[in-house]
């Protein structure tokens, strides 16, 4: 949803803190590696429970997150590597900082409950990869209820106190789960769409090219298949019968010549 609405209006925003970044020497990796950094500083602070600390712990990884692309743009190094390195980044900080949070429950709310951080890890994968494959086949899949950037603002929401957290997860996990299943459905419309100038196949006989004395007739392989068979067989009827007549004529010429 905020990639569809907002993505143009915060780029207008971020794009001159990018520039000014970039004057200073800072580079797009250099905020993905230290996102990294403060999202596994967040994880901890979540597990230990000091809740406080990692709300602006959090905050911090989604500014690093927020500015890498306009630094990245401002400094022209935008790349498929950057790419790919902060599509890993990310998803290894989603993993490092809901195992934070699994780490907590285990301490405050002993039993099954410390499952429910890896479901909504395991729904939010399944949204990154629906993504990354479908683009890779030529579709757009973005949008949707809950991307990361919403995920990161609800889960500062659960942060705010102890008594928010779990409601909270159970809300992504939904709303994570809905993504995805419109994120499937979407695609597979936008898959099973026919593709432009292309023809509907028809079985057709696959017909050959074969030239019979000296001339290229079109024939398919059975009908072509049966005239060779018949050629071969008049030619071997020939053959068979000059082969008689000469030895009739060896038969009659030592009749007369005993």
């Amino acid at each position: 949803m905020f990639d569809g609405r907002w993505r143009d209006t915060v780029d207008r925003g971020t794009g001159p803190v990018g520039r000014r970044l970039q004057r200073f020497g800072i580079t797009a990796d250099m905020l993905t590696a230290t996102g990294l950094i403060s999202a596994t500083a967040t994880a901890v602070a979540v597990g230990t429970g000091h809740f406080l600390l990692a709300l602006a712990l959090l905050i911090l990884t989604g500014l690093h997150d927020l500015l890498d692309g306009p630094v990245a743009k401002a400094s022209g190094t935008s790349s498929v590597r950057g790419a790919f390195f902060d599509s890993v980044t990310d998803r290894v900080a989603d993993a490092v900082i809901l195992g934070g949070v699994a780490w907590y429950l285990v301490s405050a709310h002993p039993g099954h409950l410390v499952l429910l951080p890896f479901a909504v890890l395991g729904a939010t994968s399944l949204v990154s990869y629906q993504r990354a494959k479908a683009e890779s086949l030529g579709i757009v899949a973005k949008g949707g209820l809950m991307e990361r950037a919403e995920r990161m603002i609800l889960l500062g929401i659960g942060l705010l106190s102890t008594a928010f957290l779990v409601p909270v997860l159970w809300v992504m996990l939904a709303l994570t789960v809905a993504t995805a299943v419109g994120r499937f459905v979407k695609v597979w419309r936008l898959a099973e769409a026919p593709v432009i100038g292309a023809s509907p196949r028809r079985h057709r006989r696959t017909r050959t090219t074969v030239r019979v004395g000296g001339r290229s007739s079109s024939a398919s392989p059975s009908r072509w298949r049966a005239r060779r068979q018949g050629e071969l067989a008049s030619r071997s009827g020939r053959t068979w019968r000059a082969r008689h007549a000469r030895q009739g004529i060896r038969q009659r010429a030592g009749r007369r010549h005993p």
